[in-house]
Order: structure tokens, then sequence, then C-alpha cells
């Protein structure tokens, strides 16, 4: 009898037919850009190390982690973590709890004394860094692993910047961050202390130093004019977040007041009620809304008892122990305006956050440098005017976080690297932005966020010990696999299993996949299911 047409050939012989002749368009892997990595000042492969921390490689993670930061452990607890804010995983539940795992990670690496290594072979270069920071930390490490001698000079007694003089213990345990800056040292940086660079010209002259990396911080507090008596008692946020660190602890008394409305405000209330203060008062000018300090430190002051008077400013200090306060209203741009309200609040203490600046004497024989605003112009390339000498952190134009720093010190140290040799710094071009819309998020299941512990209340409120607590190995593994690996391929296979034509070829584990296009007949299937958006339909050209 007759049969179909269709299994009348022969096993096998639709080899013979090679369908991608039918196509108008075709599947092409691509690689997007994450908007973790994109988000991130200090120019993390954040998807990169969370992928190898998923499969449990904690080892590797790490090491693709301080490609770029050479202070994971810091990081992960003093970083704002803008990289979440860009999380696509928002999208379907809550974004990754980034910071959180590349704290495991940091500790970890200290608990297992990981060590870095130099990568290049000595160039016979010295480069000056000014500035013990995270700036001119994160500048020596990336110079140091390109095969340069490198030598910190510090004005202060002791490592760190402003993460030691400017960050409670609270929130960074003083033994984390000399962990991750004798590591730095270590690895053949030279680090000296008390020395403070008045000339950079000569200094560089006397040393023989081939470059500079100015990498001074905000060290000098903003005053306001407050008229007051010889009697009252004002003190400056930069002065008391200093103390802590001497022997003699300041002495604030049983109700302060703090004026400011920055995270550096909420610091010192913090400190104040640790140091024993009955009552830690903000006084700020504007609503919380318009409070540039982060959310969710604002939480965990009022969690603490911090009082926070708002749409308030601090007019005179009336006598010894009373300040006088006017109430404020926001116009329609924004601005607080006087309303002619005052209030009279007692306490023993008032101390200004209001800000800081950067002693920029050292520059004042430099010629030729534009100085606006009381920070450094530098290029795309972190050089001044002056030719060798390069500049970052609280110096430079930019938002004055530890994570800009540390950004800004690799980025330095790279165009060092590259104007020693006589060469440029060519930085790589970007990919397409990895947006929610090419997902397919129906694919990952629903996986709540992982919550850090924290210390007890009443515990917070008399203690220095840390506040927010490290992931164990199991919560950070769950955490880094929340990751949705957006724009990149992660093997999942499903291009693999939908194609209908077995055009989808396995390269083997960690090599992805390349399309058969002599059977690929264009259905577009594989860049419709592919979960993170790494398949694109493009013409075909013939």
């Amino acid at each position: 009898m007759d049969k179909p047409f269709a299994i009348t050939l022969d096993a096998g012989s639709s080899l013979a037919n090679r369908t991608g002749s039918w196509r108008t368009v075709k599947p092409v892997y691509v690689d997007r850009l994450p908007p973790c990595n994109n988000a991130c000042p200090a120019g993390e492969n954040i998807q990169g190390w969370l992928y190898h921390a998923e499969s449990g490689d904690y080892r590797l993670a790490w090491e693709e982690l301080v490609k770029n930061n050479p202070l994971p452990a810091i990081m992960g607890r003093v970083c704002y973590h803008p990289c979440e804010g860009a999380c696509n995983r928002a999208g379907l539940d809550e974004a990754v709890s980034i910071h959180a795992v590349e704290r495991f990670l940091g500790d970890l690496a200290i608990r297992e004394g990981w060590r870095f290594k130099v990568l290049t072979p000595p160039t016979a270069k010295h480069v000056l860094v000014v500035g013990a920071g995270p700036s001119g930390l994160s500048a020596a490490y990336h110079l140091r692993r390109l095969g340069h001698d490198v030598t910190i000079l510090e004005a202060g007694p002791m490592s760190g910047g402003m993460m030691r003089f400017g960050i409670p213990k609270y929130r960074l345990p003083r033994q984390v961050l000399d962990a991750e800056v004798k590591r730095i040292e270590d690895m053949g940086v030279t680090l000296r202390f008390n020395t403070k660079v008045t000339d950079i010209l000569e200094t560089m002259r006397e040393g023989k130093f081939d470059a500079a990396f100015l990498a001074v911080g905000a060290h000098l507090a903003r005053r306001a004019y407050i008229p007051a008596g010889d009697a009252a008692r004002i003190l400056d946020a930069v002065g008391v977040l200093r103390g802590m660190e001497g022997r003699d602890r300041p002495q604030l008394g049983r109700r302060v007041i703090v004026y400011g409305g920055g995270n550096t405000a909420l610091d010192v209330a913090r400190t104040a009620k640790r140091l024993g203060a009955e009552e830690a008062i903000i006084v700020y000018r504007r609503t919380r809304e318009k409070m540039p300090a982060h959310d969710f430190e604002v939480q965990e002051a009022l969690d603490e008892g911090i009082m926070i008077k708002w749409l308030t400013t601090i007019k005179e200090a009336s006598g010894e122990r009373s300040f006088t306060v006017e109430k404020m209203k926001l116009d329609a741009t924004g601005f607080p305006q006087p309303t002619g309200e005052f209030e009279t609040i007692e306490a023993d203490s008032l101390v200004l956050a209001l800000g800081q600046d950067v002693d920029l004497s050292l520059l004042g024989r430099v010629p030729g440098l534009v100085i606006n605003d009381g920070v450094v112009q530098v290029d795309r390339n972190m050089m001044t005017a002056h030719a060798g000498i390069f500049a970052g952190g609280d110096m430079v134009p930019s938002e004055r976080t530890v994570t800009v720093a540390v950004g800004h010190g690799k980025k330095a140290a790279r165009n060092i690297d590259t104007w020693l040799r006589g060469s440029a710094h060519a930085a790589a071009p970007k990919h397409e932005l990895a947006t929610f819309e090419r997902l397919n998020s129906w694919y990952y299941s629903d996986a709540p966020k992982t919550v850090q512990p924290q210390l007890g209340t009443i515990r917070r409120q008399s203690t220095f010990d840390e506040v927010v607590g490290t992931l164990d190995e199991s919560n950070a593994l769950f955490e880094a696999r929340r990751c949705l690996s957006c724009g990149n391929c992660f093997e999942c296979d499903n291009c693999y299993g939908v194609c209908p034509d077995n055009a989808v070829v396995k390269l083997g584990p960690g090599k992805r996949f390349e399309f058969n296009y002599d059977y690929c007949k264009g259905c577009g299937l594989c860049a419709a299911e592919c979960p993170c958006g790494a398949i694109d339909m493009v013409p075909e050209t013939i």
C-alpha cells in the first residue's frame, strides 16, 4: 500500500537536507553588560565572581573579585551597594544581596590567609602614593600587581584614612581593616606613617619617584557660623570620630545635638549613644526624603533611639548648655526657608557634621594645576595638568564613598602604568546593557533575599560590637545562586532542548554552545526561550 511520504525516508537521510538555506534571520550568542557591573563604581565583575561563588568555588570567586577590588571584606561592609539598586532580580522579587556575598568572600579570605600575587615582572619604576586611604591602597595594590615598586606616605599614625577615622567600629571592625591592609603590604608595598607631604614636587625629586598618585582624604571639617559664647561646647564630627581611635575618647555629655543630614551625622549620633549619652538628637533643616544619608542607616539610627528633628536649623548657642533652633519650611524648589519660629534645646555639646574638605597645601608649588571648589581637576586618565601627577578619591570631583575611591585607585593605576610604559590605556568597549525586559523571568523560581544577622538593639546602644553580621556558607551560597546571570549564557541547556533542528551544539562545561547554521532555519525559539537574554536574532546576510 502507499505510505505517507514522511515515513518513506530512510533513517538519517534528513542530514542531507541542509535546512539552513531557508533562513532569513539567524540566532547569535551575545554577551550583555549586567546592570550590577554597570553600576559598580569600583568596576567589579560582579556577575563573574558570583558565578564562581554559586558553584561553591569561593577561592576562584575571591580571585575574580580582587582583580578589581583589593578590599572585599571592607567593601562588603561599608559600600552603599548601588549594584543592588540596579539589580534586575528586584523586578522578580528582591535584589541579590551582593554586598553580603562579597563580605562573606572577604572574611573567608582573611580566615584562610589567602594572599595576592604580583602578576608582572619588575619594571624598575617607582611610584609614590600619598595617602593610605581606600583610593591610595587600591592604587598601590594595582600598581604592585603591574610590577611597579610602590611607596605610600601617610600623614597619620595608621592606615585606612577615612575608613579608620570616619567610619565607626560598629560598622567596620578594625581587625578587618588591618587584615586587608596587611595583605597589600605583604605584596611588597612600602607604607610609611607620620610622614606628611608638604611639597609633592620636592618629595618626588628627593625620592626619585617616576610618577605620583595623590589620594589625600577629606579630613578637614567644614564649619558654620553659629553665634556662641565662650562656654558653649561646639565640636566637629571629624574630630569626634577621629578621637575614637585614641586612648582618650571624646566627652560629649548626657545630651548631644548633631547638626547635619549625612551619613557622618548619623555615625556621630550613634557613637554618642554608645559613649553613654542618654539622648542624641540630629538637627536637620530638610525632611527625611531630602536627607542625603542612606535610608537604611537612618532606620538603624532610629532603631537605636536616635532622635531627629526635621525641618530645623541651629541659630545660636545662647548659653553654656542652651542652643536656639529655628523651624524651617521647604519652598516650591525644595529649599528650606526660615519661619521665624524658635525653640531652645538644652544639650551638653553640639557636633557639626556639615561635610569635609581636603588639605591641598602639598600642591602649592605645582605649576599649571586647576583647582575648583576645593578639588583638583583631572583628565579622563586621572592625571592632573602636571605630567606624571595623578589624583583620585576625595581630591577630585566625585561622590565621596569608599567604593568610588577604590575605583579611582584602579583607574589611576592602569593609566600610570601605561604612561610609564609610554603607551595609552584603552578601555574595552562596553556591551549593550542587559535589561529586565530581555529576561524570561518565569524560568526563575522565587527565592527570598537572605537577611544578614543583626546585633540586638540593647547591645547596639551600649557597645561598639559590629551591628551587621556575616552570612554563613549555606546562606552565602543560596544568595549567590539568586543571581539571574543577566545577559550572559550560564549553560542552562534551554536553547539546546528547544531547537527543533538540533542545530545547537554543546561545546562542553564552561565553553557554552555554538549554532550549526547548516541546519538552523532561523525559527527563533532559542532566543525566545533563553532565560537570560543571551541570544539575538539578526538578519541573515547573503
